[in-house]
């Protein structure tokens, strides 16, 4: 059973940092690529970024690229987002996905097939 737990959520004022963690476990997620997307209130799923099963390729929003970084520890399992230069557009439920069909580096919130049940980040302005 795939089981993907989110952490390193809160509160941060505007200009500030968060570290996203995501810890994997139920199969070898070395195999795959994983991402982030995320959820505002009111509005539509986004993705947010990914990375491949090696870690070699990665995929940013263009909404994010620049201020957030993706990377990966596949000896922890465990897939981790650091976010700079936060803006309160920001402010949203983030999950952590994993494609486990394919090879392909993930471009859209949907081709994740599994993911957790989400960390709250809010940005104040």
């Amino acid at each position: 059973q795939v089981q993907l737990v989110e952490s390193g959520g809160g509160l941060v004022q505007a200009g500030g940092s968060l570290r996203l963690s995501c810890a994997a476990s139920g199969r070898t997620f070395s195999s795959y690529a994983m991402g982030w997307f995320r959820q505002a209130p009111g509005k539509e799923r986004e993705f947010v970024a990914a990375i491949s099963w090696s870690g070699g390729t990665t995929i940013y929003a263009d909404s994010v690229k620049g201020r957030f970084t993706i990377s990966r520890d596949n000896a922890k399992n465990t897939v981790y987002l650091q976010m700079n230069s936060l803006k309160p557009e920001d402010t949203a439920v983030y999950y952590c996905g994993v494609k486990t069909t394919g090879r392909s580096t993930p471009i859209t919130w949907d081709e994740f097939n599994y993911w957790g049940q989400g960390t709250q980040v809010t940005v104040s302005s």
